[in-house]
């Protein structure tokens, strides 16, 4: 059995009949950029945020440098996230002039650990009490936690700690569409939360595409600037901006596949479920870990697995493809030689990044497609009889 990581074409002949339409009613518009479609998406998908205002844009890049900005961090500012991320994360930060600096991840949850949070910001608040220690540490203007995996950060000490020390919080929830912390959507909490439509995400789109939601006027109002060459109405710029905004083809196939997404992020709760159920007795593999008070999407089931590398071969050899999300911690990336950081700076991230695998997940995916997995992974670790259609 051929089991593909990701099956985009099986979500697609799902909704067939719905996105043909609205794509082409979109097209006959002639309102390519903006329009109705968009303002539509925005309205929509800002009410199932629990957010009043949602901006589309191209990416969840742009979604990410735009909140930055908007929130008002800039040049010489510093922005502490973790180092176990896409890159798009940093590169955001990076791009409005400020430093990323990282703090260590739960080892459970592979989220930002508030402890190591408010470890370092009570070290760098220490240094930088002496005024000519400020040139070497900066002042932290932000947190960014990142909603890893589907799976929400640990959110309010982290707020709590980011009020403390009087700090903009922005959610990177670019892989949590539709998860909730203590009852609350994620992208909700803090300053603005930033979504990226990606087609391989929760909710993606049929190219690149991104939002950012907010409760705050002056934030989304900035944002939707931001977008659009700094202007507020056409050819009137108040600063510079750029070249971000939402195109309506993508709305429209947005638009269509929100109405599915919490019957699909269900599926991949389910899915989950039985991930857990099948592989919890077998020796060597490390499950997802659940705080009972959040509810994760699952944008990908990730384990971490003893010679990682051989059972992804192993796997492989059977027709079962997986991931890996991320093998290399960004403070070890070549792209951050700058920061100076060296093996051992991080080390749960680190030691998570050597054994993580992620396995096939979406909402598609059939119970005797992830039997089928397990499996495998059995076979590979304990030599064992498969499970028989558990």
């Amino acid at each position: 059995m051929k089991i593909p990581f990701l099956d985009l074409k099986a979500q697609y002949k799902e909704i067939e009949s719905e996105v043909i339409p609205i794509v082409t009613r979109a097209m006959a518009d002639g309102m390519f950029i903006g329009g109705s479609q968009v303002s539509g998406f925005e309205e929509e998908f800002a009410e199932f945020c629990d957010c009043n205002y949602c901006i589309g844009v191209g990416s969840g890049t742009d979604a990410l440098r735009f909140a930055l900005l908007a929130a008002g961090v800039g040049s010489g500012d510093v922005v502490v996230t973790v180092p176990n991320t896409f890159i798009a994360t940093t590169e955001a930060i990076s791009q409005v002039g400020a430093t990323p600096v990282f703090v260590d991840i739960d080892p459970h949850t592979y989220n930002m650990d508030p402890q190591k949070l408010e470890q370092l910001l009570k070290e760098r608040y220490a240094q930088t009490t002496k005024a000519a220690s400020q040139l070497h540490n900066p002042p932290v203007k932000a947190v960014l936690p990142v909603h890893l995996y589907g799976q929400p950060a640990d959110m309010d000490p982290i707020l709590e700690i980011a009020h403390h020390y009087d700090l903009v919080v922005i959610e990177d929830a670019c892989q949590a569409h539709g998860a909730t912390y203590k009852n609350r959507k994620v992208g909700s909490m803090g300053k603005a939360g930033c979504f990226s439509f990606y087609p391989g995400k929760n909710l993606g789109a049929f190219g690149e595409a991104g939002a950012v939601v907010t409760r705050d006027e002056g934030v989304a109002q900035k944002v939707r600037m931001l977008r659009d060459h700094g202007q507020a109405r056409k050819y009137f710029h108040d600063f510079e901006g750029y070249n971000g905004r939402l195109d309506a083809i993508q709305a429209a196939v947005l638009r269509v596949k929100l109405n599915r997404l919490q019957d699909w992020n269900r599926s991949r709760r389910d899915h989950a479920a039985l991930y857990k159920q099948l592989l919890q007795h077998i020796p060597g593999i490390v499950l997802p870990v659940e705080s009972e008070f959040i509810e994760s999407v699952h944008h990908l089931f990730v384990i971490l697995a003893d010679d990682r590398h051989r059972l992804q071969n192993f796997l492989a050899e059977k027709g079962i493809s997986t991931g890996l999300h991320y093998p290399l911690p960004l403070h070890l990336q070549k792209a951050y030689m700058r920061l100076s950081h060296t093996k051992g700076d991080f080390p749960v991230a680190e030691s998570a990044a050597e054994r993580l695998l992620s396995l096939p997940m979406y909402p598609e995916l059939t119970r005797q497609q992830i039997i089928c997995v397990c499996n495998g992974i059995e076979e590979f670790i304990k030599g064992k009889d498969p499970i028989r259609g558990a």
